[in-house]
Formats: C-alpha cells, structure tokens, sequence
C-alpha cells in the first residue's frame, strides 16, 4: 500500500515549528526518524493532512554533559547513542539496550526522541529512561516544562505530550560511584519486539545493592516501575533467596494480561526469570536456582 496525501512543512527552528502545530493541530505528526510513522502511513493506520519534518532541526540532536547531567536531545539517531562514549560513561544502561533496538538499518535513521513520543510498551528505551530516572524536556507554546519519566507515559501508545507540544531533550543524572546497569529481554528474534525485557539500574557494592530502579516493558500497556520487587533487593544481600522473595512480589508490580500472542501468566513467569538473571548480572551471581 502507499500512504494517504498529506502536505509537507519543514519549519526552520523550533519556534516555527511550534507555530505549524498550532495551526493544524491534531491532523499534523511530526517526521523525525519517520521508521514508525512511515510504516503506519503506508499501512494507512495513520493519515495525517499534514508532516512537519523537523529532521533540520539541528538544535534538537547531539548528546552532551552539563550539570552532572548526560543530556540526549530527541534528534539524536539510535546509532549515535549505541556508539557515544559518553553515554558508555554516564548512562551505561543506554549503551547495553541499544543493540536489542530493532536492527542496524533501523538505528541508522531511528530517533531517540521518536522512540520516546511513540511510547511503544514493547520499546526499550522508554523503560531504560524510567529505571535512569530521566527527565524529559518539553516545550510548547506555553514554554518549557520537564516531566519525569515514570510519570510520561500514561497508557497504550499514550504519553504527557500535550497537543502543540514537541519533545526536547532528555536529561539523565549520570552515573554516580559503584552505579551499575543491567538489561534483560526475550524476543523471538533479535531485533523484534520483545515478549517481556527489563532495564534495571542500581548502586552496587558488593552483593549488596541500593537505590534500585526496575523497569519492566512488553509486559503491560506501558513500562512499569517494580517497586515492590525493589524494595525487597534494597534489603540486604543479593541471595538467591532474597531474588526469589522479589521475584514473587512481582504479582504486587505487574498485572500482564492475556493477548493474542501469548498469556499473561507466560509473561509474568518470563518476567521473574528476567529479573534473576538481570540481578544475577548486577552482582556476578549465580542464579539458576532463583530462575526456575
């Protein structure tokens, strides 16, 4: 199939761009890396009247270190994250996912702002910003606010952008001393959506870990903070024993529900084997026993 018409406006800064979203409103989308909004055109699941291609914009892309923060602006291309050093220093968790995000093809052209507004609950960068207690940058005609990332995302494919809004940067504390990062998914092939993954940032010394941040994705509507499981990491050491009690405070976290593909009960189970291993990767444990 071949997408609807449309008519195309490329603004020249984000003060203009501003202005044509205000004008057309919810009949425009944005075109940034396009390698989702391409596919649902062509497949007519979308038919904007109108593309605002803000690929020009240059102040949106790069990634930068200011204040203790890694700062990632929404332009930025999937590749350029895999590869950053500073990323690698500052927000290792990125750097680990990046490699699970669809194929190379896709990264080249992919957008991590895009990734983040399209809110896919399979996605692994919108867990990844949870679990680094990101700050998203957004600005609109009524100026600029942050919104964290735990409170971004709202539902299916739903976020806390507002109509007229656009998608800045991401702010993300950097990795503080004996911080660590661990990534798990399962997928049926590398590069699909996953079945259920995690991303999972903590300080580690040790077997002992602190300030735990678990995040789930292709679980629910949405990636889910596990907060419950956390809290029982954050309690001592990282024995199997404690794993497992996270684990079964899972059912307190996640609710997956039957879909067409898989149940809920399979992805709950595929979610407690998830979080030994990552937890087993944070602190080089053994933890076969814990997964079973």
């Amino acid at each position: 199939m071949k997408a609807p018409a449309f008519s195309y406006l490329r603004p020249e800064n984000i003060s203009q761009a501003i202005d044509f979203i205000d004008i057309y409103g919810d009949e425009a989308r944005w075109l940034a890396g396009g390698q989702s909004l391409l596919a649902a055109l062509n497949m007519r699941l979308a038919a904007p009247s109108v593309l605002i291609d803000i690929n020009g914009l240059s102040e949106l892309a790069g990634i930068s270190v200011n204040a203790g923060k890694l700062i990632i602006g929404a332009l930025t291309r999937h590749r350029e994250i895999e590869h950053s050093p500073l990323v690698a220093q500052h927000a290792s968790l990125l750097a680990l996912a990046m490699p699970h995000v669809a194929h190379a093809a896709v990264r080249n052209r992919g957008t991590f702002g895009g990734s983040i507004a399209f809110a896919d609950p399979a996605a692994e960068l919108p867990a990844c910003c949870i679990a680094l207690d990101a700050e998203f940058v957004i600005v609109g005609r009524g100026g600029e606010r942050r919104v964290r990332a735990r409170h971004f995302f709202t539902g299916l494919y739903e976020t806390a952008l507002q109509t007229g809004e656009i998608l800045v940067a991401a702010e993300i504390p950097c990795a503080r001393d004996k911080g660590r990062a661990a990534f798990r998914e399962l997928a049926r092939r590398h590069g699909d959506y996953a079945i259920a993954g995690l991303a999972v940032q903590a300080a580690v010394e040790g077997d002992v870990l602190r300030d735990v941040n678990i995040a789930f994705f292709g679980v629910d509507s949405k990636p889910v903070l596990a907060e419950h499981a956390a809290s029982v990491l954050e309690q001592g050491a990282a024995t199997p024993a404690r794993i497992e009690q996270a684990q079964h405070q899972l059912a307190q976290d996640l609710a997956p529900q039957d879909d067409v593909h898989y149940s809920g009960a399979m992805r709950m189970q595929l979610a407690r084997v998830l979080l030994a291993r990552a937890i087993g990767d944070l602190v080089n444990l053994e933890t076969k026993s814990a997964a079973r």
